[in-house]
């Protein structure tokens, strides 16, 4: 779409094309393009975990296991008997932290407990230093 002038008149000379060459701005804009892409580190979901190395020894004797169940409403119970706050629960954790053979912590949270309630849980047992968690009952969460 270019507009046509003649200021020629007779004298033999070519019309002036007033188009604007776009080619060279296309280039560099695909230059530019090709230049973010390749500078953007790609975004990664992804949770770091220390994993063992090679099979473990057998177990002596079996570890003690503590269940921890989250229930709505922040209530939550160890092994059954109930616990009335979280620093309560944290003073358990710690116990079970000192021992000579740490127990295997089974946390159980109920479909309809809040995420921040489980996660605090969570926090507490690593700042504990327990180091065997599992979490149990994952299977009330897969929709039928």
């Amino acid at each position: 779409m270019g507009m046509h002038i003649s200021t020629s008149k007779g004298r033999g000379e070519p019309d002036a094309i007033l188009d604007i060459n776009t080619t060279p701005l296309i280039d560099v804009m695909l230059v530019l393009l090709v230049m973010l892409i390749i500078t953007i580190p790609i975004q990664l979901h992804a949770v770091n975990l220390n994993l063992p190395v090679g099979t473990p020894p057998p177990a002596l004797q079996k570890p003690e296991v503590v269940r921890i169940d989250i229930r709505p409403g922040a209530v939550m119970a160890w092994n059954g008997d109930p616990v009335p706050d979280m620093a309560a629960l944290k003073g358990l954790l710690l116990q079970a932290g000192k021992q000579a053979v740490q127990p295997e912590v089974h946390v159980r949270p109920d479909k309809a407990a809040k995420y921040n309630d489980v996660a605090e849980v969570l926090v507490a047992i690593n700042q504990a230093g327990l180091s065997k968690l599992g979490l149990v009952g994952s299977e009330q969460f897969v929709e039928q």
